[in-house]
């Protein structure tokens, strides 16, 4: 897929993570302080689906998958440190260690290949 047309499919996406949320807001299951944070997880998953795309097919002079990967993680980090810090749920704190984890294990799976 050239960088155009995944440029594309990146802003259509990130559309609809803006109206998820906003729907989410709206129906009352989030509260304002965790619009923000939680565009971001849901951003840094969709960066994470850009990663895997572009493993499959790498460019010569485009970032690579790995690196990729690597924003998409710190993106989820980010926003799901700043919904804990709103929500402080312990919950929520053992579920963004296992994805840490998890982002972890794949990472390392990436690197060795």
């Amino acid at each position: 897929m050239s960088e155009g047309k995944r440029s594309l499919l990146s802003i259509g996406v990130f559309l609809l993570i803006i109206v998820a949320v906003i729907v989410l807001f709206a129906t009352n299951l989030i509260s304002p302080a965790n619009v923000i944070p939680l565009i971001l997880v849901l951003s840094g998953v969709w960066v994470l689906a850009m990663a895997g795309m572009r493993s499959q097919n790498p460019q010569k002079y485009e970032r690579s998958a790995f690196n990729t990967f690597g924003i998409g993680l710190l993106l989820i980090a980010v926003g799901g440190g700043w919904y804990l810090a709103v929500a402080s749920y312990w919950l929520y704190a053992v579920a963004l260690i296992l994805v840490v984890l998890a982002a972890i294990a794949i990472a390392a799976a990436l690197k060795q290949k």
